[in-house]
C-alpha cells in the first residue's frame, strides 16, 4: 500500500469517482473542491457512485478551495481534473502545498501541460490521457458510466525527469482503470484531442447524447473530419499518431482513417445511450464548455501553420453562440454546422486517399 498522501483537486464527476476509487484501496486522500453544496454533501454522507451494476457510498476526507490555506501537510501527488481553461490558477493555488518533490498529475482534457508545467515545473508535472464516462447533477452523486473495469488512462511525464517518475503515478492510478505509461504524451494527449474535437462540442450542439448525435444524417462524416482536422494539424506541428485506448500500432498507419477507428472505440468501448459529453454536461449547468481548448486549439494551430480547420472553425463559431444565449443546443444546429463549405471539406475527405499509400 502506497503511503503517499493524496490529494483530488477538482472533485466532480471523474475526480470524485476517481478520488473514491482511491479511497477504498486504503490510500490517504483529500478532496479538494469549489462548489460549496458538493463539499457539504460529501461531509455529510460520503460520496456515492453509481454504476451500472453497483452503487458504492464512500466517505471521503474533503476540503473547500477556501480552506486549502488551512492545511499545514503537504501532498505527495496531486490529480487536477479541473477544466482546462482553469489549470493555470488552480496550479497556483496548490502550489505551495506540493511537497518539493512532489507531483501534479493532470487528468483532464485539452493541452493543459504547458501550463501546469509553467506553475510547478517540468520535473514535477505529469500529464494524462482519460477515458472514463460520468455525469454530476445532485451535490455529492456521481453517475459514473464507465466503472474501473472499463475506465483507460495513459500517464507520461513532461521531461526526462518526471517521466522517470510515472510509474510511481500508475500504481496509484490502477485502483481506478487501467494504465499505459507512455513515452510520448504529447502526441498520446493530441490524440484523445482529435477523439475529443469529433465527439465533444458537435454533440452537445445538438443537445443530444454522443450515441444518437452520431446517427443525424451528415454528423457522422462530419465528427469524423473534425478529428482528422486535428490529425493532420498534430503531425503538422511534429507530433506523431501513437495509439491510446489500448491500440496498437497496426491500428495507427493509416493517420486518414485514425480519428473514425478512435471515435468507434469510443462508441463501442466508452459510451452507454444516455452518455452526455462534458461540454454538453456544462451547458446544462449554465457554464462554458472547453471548446476553445479543444477544437479552438486545433484552428489556432493551423492559422499559425497558414492554413485552416473549417469543420473545427464552424463548431467553435456555433458552440460559441451558444455559450452566449443567442442559441439553445437542439438537433436542428445540424443545419448550422453542415454549411456549404464544411460540406466541400467532407467532400474532399471522402475523395482522398489515404495519406500513406504512397509508401505502401
Amino acid at each position: 500500500m502506497s503511503d503517499k498522501k493524496i490529494a483530488v483537486l477538482g472533485t466532480g464527476a471523474n475526480g470524485a469517482s476517481i478520488g473514491a476509487d482511491l479511497t477504498r484501496a486504503g490510500l490517504d486522500v483529500t478532496f479538494i473542491e469549489q462548489w460549496p453544496a458538493h463539499v457539504d454533501a460529501m461531509r455529510a454522507n460520503g460520496i456515492r457512485v453509481e454504476m451500472p451494476d453497483e452503487t458504492i457510498t464512500t466517505p471521503v476526507t474533503v476540503l473547500n478551495f477556501c480552506e486549502v490555506a488551512t492545511l499545514r501537510e503537504k501532498f505527495d501527488v496531486v490529480f487536477v481534473l479541473m477544466k482546462a481553461y482553469d489549470t493555470r490558477w488552480s496550479c497556483e493555488l496548490i502550489k505551495p502545498y506540493v511537497k518539493a518533490d512532489g507531483l501534479v498529475v493532470g487528468l483532464q482534457n485539452g493541452m493543459s501541460l504547458d501550463d501546469m508545467a509553467a506553475v510547478m515545473g517540468a520535473e514535477r508535472t505529469i500529464g494524462a490521457v482519460i477515458e472514463v464516462s460520468s455525469n454530476m447533477f445532485e451535490p455529492g452523486v456521481v453517475n459514473r458510466q464507465s466503472p474501473p473495469s472499463r475506465s483507460w488512462f495513459a500517464l507520461g511525464g513532461y521531461d526526462s525527469s518526471s517521466q522517470a517518475r510515472a510509474d510511481e503515478v500508475a500504481e496509484i492510478l490502477r485502483h481506478a482503470g487501467a494504465v499505459e505509461v507512455t513515452a510520448d504524451i504529447r502526441s498520446s494527449k493530441w490524440m484523445k484531442l482529435v477523439v475529443n474535437a469529433a465527439e465533444l462540442a458537435p454533440s452537445a450542439i445538438l443537445g443530444l447524447p454522443l450515441a444518437e448525435a452520431v446517427r443525424v444524417p451528415g454528423m457522422r462524416d462530419f465528427m469524423v473530419e473534425a478529428g482528422n482536422e486535428a490529425v493532420r494539424t498534430t503531425l503538422a506541428i511534429g507530433n506523431r499518431v501513437v495509439p491510446i485506448f489500448g491500440m496498437t500500432e497496426d491500428d495507427v498507419r493509416e493517420p486518414e482513417q485514425f480519428a473514425e477507428d478512435l471515435l468507434d472505440a469510443v462508441l463501442s468501448d466508452y459510451t452507454l445511450p444516455n452518455t452526455l459529453t462534458t461540454i454538453l454536461q456544462d451547458w446544462m449547468k449554465g457554464r462554458r464548455g472547453e471548446t476553445d481548448q479543444i477544437n479552438g486549439l486545433v484552428v489556432d494551430e493551423q492559422r499559425n501553420l497558414g492554413g485552416r480547420a473549417p469543420v473545427n472553425e464552424r463548431i467553435v463559431e456555433i458552440a460559441h453562440r451558444i455559450e452566449s444565449g443567442e442559441l439553445e443546443a437542439r438537433a436542428s444546429n445540424v443545419d448550422l454546422l453542415l454549411t456549404p463549405e464544411t460540406k466541400a471539406a467532407l467532400h474532399r475527405r471522402n475523395r482522398a486517399r489515404p495519406i500513406n499509400d504512397d509508401a505502401k
